[in-house]
């Protein structure tokens, strides 16, 4: 999206560059820094200076980064936890019913990728969107999806106890890399050039066959061919003779998702092909789907790679739930990672705003004001959760505020009834590097916005007490949308 106002276009790039590090939290940040920026209005508009409100509002982030370490809780990252955190996230974005369904299966593929002593590689887990039956039909495929079938008729359309051969390979008449010409005199020496080129890769399938013969030759077994390259009609017509099924043009990312899932290397060269390049997968299918074709590679022996098979009705039902899947695996990937998380459901802000409320009282002169617009932009969070719920905000607050004071514990607000609850207890659970990252770039954002108005104002700009305004004409009033000048004479002025 091109945005041309420039403070806009900050907090965008503020959003997603919150996307892009943590993979969630991206609502959160335009709401606090929308807050901070109402916040830090109010004190301009009284006279006081920018760059005082700069101070407290870095003096407060670094006192909020000291209560998110307290708070944070280290877990062990068990199936059953990592649900909550899945179902704290996903319930965000969907209905109730559907973040159920998504939570498990959310889960269980992060943990299939999962591989101790290396980081969790969530390009492992493929989605794959099939505009078919309702959005509580997607389910996780414990093997691969592709989104095309087999060119030929007379191949098999189920195929069980599989070999699978991943290759890399062309098997179809290519054209030389080079400016290259082959002449000929006679018809004849033109028919044995093209027979010379029939041969050449009719020779590559034979040694398919022939591996294919050597593994299946007392056995029932299927033999499945995946090539990111092509095949012609000819090669695919004597793979079909010898019941092999051959796929053409696999997406190149799905080369090592194969491999992960069903085992054995993807080769480049036909030339020293053994059993010990093939995997296995219990069951191979086709499913047509209109004019779509897709082919299921199901029951793999501990799969590294799986796939998240979306459905939905319509094309808006695919993408939120797409969008909602890749948030549930990035927190469950940062809650592994991070080996910690911190309640959510608005504790962590209700918790933070009330030490920046003690700590402002140890900060000299008037940058505690900055401490207290950063803790009152926090409260934010619990704000729009109690509004969205139907909720006062108000009344809300307090309760919530209150019964933090009582109970020294962090505490969240249970959007079924409005009331304070105990977050850890209810399982409702926050990334710790998603808050990091809040806190850092939210304040970060709307420093570089406080510094530039300073920048502009100059070091003598004086508030309103009996001193002068800017001049006329270099700024313009915020509430002065008829003119470009400020011509109100007010001098609460904002950039």
């Amino acid at each position: 999206m091109q945005i041309q106002h420039p403070t806009a276009s900050l907090i965008a790039k503020a959003a997603t560059a919150q996307d892009d590090v943590t993979g969630d939290g991206t609502t959160s940040n335009v709401l606090i820094i929308g807050e901070l920026l109402k916040q830090a209005d109010l004190y301009i508009s009284e006279g006081l200076h920018p760059r005082i409100i700069a101070e407290g509002f870095e003096a407060a982030k670094k006192k909020a980064l000291e209560v998110l370490e307290e708070i944070k809780m280290k877990k062990e990252m068990k199936r059953d936890f990592l649900l909550d955190v899945a179902r704290t996230s996903l319930q965000t974005k969907v209905h109730a019913k559907l973040a159920d369904v998504l939570t498990e299966a959310v889960v269980d593929s992060v943990l299939a990728v999962r591989r101790p002593g290396y980081p969790i590689d969530l390009f492992m887990v493929e989605i794959m969107e099939m505009k078919h039956k309702s959005e509580t039909d997607t389910k996780l495929i414990r093997g691969l999806v592709l989104d095309h079938g087999a060119r030929h008729p007379e191949m098999k359309k189920r195929v069980e106890d599989a070999f699978i051969l991943t290759c890399n390979v062309s098997l179809e008449y290519e054209k030389t890399e080079v400016s290259s010409g082959f002449f000929y005199k006679t018809a004849e020496e033109k028919e044995t050039l093209v027979r010379a080129e029939r041969k050449f890769i009719d020779d590559k399938v034979q040694k398919i066959i022939d591996l294919k013969d050597k593994v299946c030759a007392q056995s029932n077994r299927g033999f499945v061919v995946v090539n990111q390259k092509g095949i012609d009609p000819f090669s695919l017509d004597m793979l079909a003779q010898h019941g092999i099924v051959a796929l053409r043009r696999a997406k190149r990312r799905n080369m090592e998702r194969l491999s992960l899932a069903c085992g054995g290397v993807a080769v480049n060269s036909l030339e020293d092909l053994s059993v010990d390049c093939l995997g296995h997968a219990g069951l191979v299918h086709e499913h047509v789907l209109g004019e779509e074709k897709f082919t299921f590679i199901e029951e793999c022996v501990n799969p590294r790679s799986v796939t998240l098979l979306v459905k939905g009705p319509n094309k808006h039902t695919l993408t939120q739930i797409k969008d909602a899947v890749r948030d549930g695996l990035r927190a469950v990937k940062n809650a592994i990672e991070d080996g910690c998380v911190v309640p959510g459901a608005g504790a962590v802000e209700v918790a933070i705003a009330e030490a920046l409320g003690v700590y402002k009282h140890s900060v000299k002169g008037r940058a505690r004001l900055g401490v207290q617009a950063f803790a009152d932009a926090l409260l934010i969070i619990p704000k729009v959760l109690a509004q969205n719920s139907g909720y006062d905000l108000q009344e809300t607050l307090v309760k919530i505020q209150s019964e933090h004071l009582e109970s020294k514990q962090p505490i969240g607000i249970d959007l079924n009834t409005g009331e304070p609850m105990v977050a850890a207890d209810a399982g409702v659970w926050d990334n710790y590097c998603v808050k990091k990252q809040l806190l850092h770039s939210c304040s970060s954002s709307r420093l570089f916005l406080l510094w530039c108005l300073f920048g502009f104002l100059g070091s003598t700009w004086e508030g309103r007490t009996g001193r002068p305004a800017p001049p006329s004409g270099r700024f313009r009033s915020a509430r002065c949308p008829h003119a470009r000048l400020c011509c109100c004479g007010r001098q609460d002025v904002i950039v």
